[in-house]
C-alpha cells in the first residue's frame, strides 16, 4: 500500500513558518527583549564614552600642554615637566591624562627629564613615546642613549645608538653613529670606533659629522 504525498500549499507554508515564529518569539520573549537592551546599553556606553568623556578628555589635555609646550621651547624644563603653579606640567598631565594626552607627551617628559639630569625617569618616559614618524622615533631611542650614557651604562647606551641610526637612514643618522663611535672608544673598542667614523665619512659626506669624521679618525691612530 502506497503512502499518498501530502502536497503543501506555498502560502501554506510560509504562514506554518510564521506560525512557528511567532510561537519561538512568545516562548523566548524576555530572553530576546533583554539581548536587545544589552547590546543598545553596550552601543550607548561606548558612545557616550567617546563621545562624552574620551573626546573632550583628549581636548582638555591638549590645552593643558600648551602652556607645557611654551616652557619646553624656552629650554624651562623644571617649568615644562612640573607646571608653574597655574598650569600643568608634562608629569601632571600624564598622571591626570594618562592615553587620553598626545602620545608626544611622553617624548616632551623624557627630555626635559633626561636635561634635568633625572635619568631613570627619562628613559621611563621615552620607552612609552611612539611615533609613525621615523625621524622623531629615531630621535626618541637615541635619547635613551643619551639617559644610559647618563647613567655611564655604555652598553645599553651604545646599543641604543646604533638602533637610532638604522631606525631612520637620514642625516641625522650621522649624529647616532658618532655618538656610538664615542662610545666604543669610552668602551675601549677603538676599531669599531674607526669603523663607525669611515662609515659616516662614506654614507653622510655632507654632515657636519663627515666633515669632522677624519679629527676622530686621527686622534684614535695618534
Amino acid at each position: 500500500m502506497s503512502k499518498k504525498i501530502k502536497h503543501q500549499d506555498p502560502e501554506e507554508k510560509v504562514e506554518n513558518a510564521l506560525n512557528q515564529t511567532e510561537h519561538f518569539i512568545e516562548k523566548h520573549k524576555n530572553t530576546l527583549i533583554y539581548s536587545a537592551i544589552a547590546v543598545i546599553a553596550v552601543a550607548a556606553v561606548g558612545f557616550a564614552y567617546q563621545h562624552l568623556y574620551r573626546k573632550p578628555l583628549k581636548e582638555e589635555a591638549l590645552t593643558q600642554m600648551f602652556v607645557a609646550e611654551q616652557y619646553f621651547r624656552a629650554d624651562s624644563f623644571n617649568l615644562a615637566l612640573n607646571g608653574d603653579g597655574n598650569s600643568l606640567g608634562f608629569k601632571q598631565i600624564i598622571s591626570e591624562y594618562g592615553s587620553a594626552a598626545a602620545g608626544s607627551v611622553y617624548m616632551y617628559a623624557g627630555i626635559s627629564e633626561l636635561q634635568l639630569g633625572n635619568f631613570e625617569e627619562a628613559i621611563k618616559n621615552l620607552k612609552k613615546y611612539r611615533s609613525e614618524d621615523p625621524v622623531l622615533q629615531a630621535r626618541a631611542i637615541s635619547n635613551i642613549g643619551d639617559a644610559y650614557a647618563g647613567l655611564m651604562n655604555y652598553k645599553e647606551a651604545l646599543s641604543f645608538y646604533l638602533k637610532a641610526a638604522a631606525h631612520s637612514d637620514n642625516v641625522f643618522a650621522a649624529t647616532y653613529m658618532l655618538k656610538a663611535g664615542l662610545i666604543y672608544e669610552e668602551l675601549g673598542n677603538k676599531a669599531d670606533a674607526v669603523k663607525i667614523y669611515e662609515e659616516i665619512k662614506v654614507k653622510y659626506p655632507q654632515s657636519l659629522e663627515g666633515y669632522e669624521a677624519d679629527k676622530y679618525i686621527a686622534r684614535i691612530s695618534q
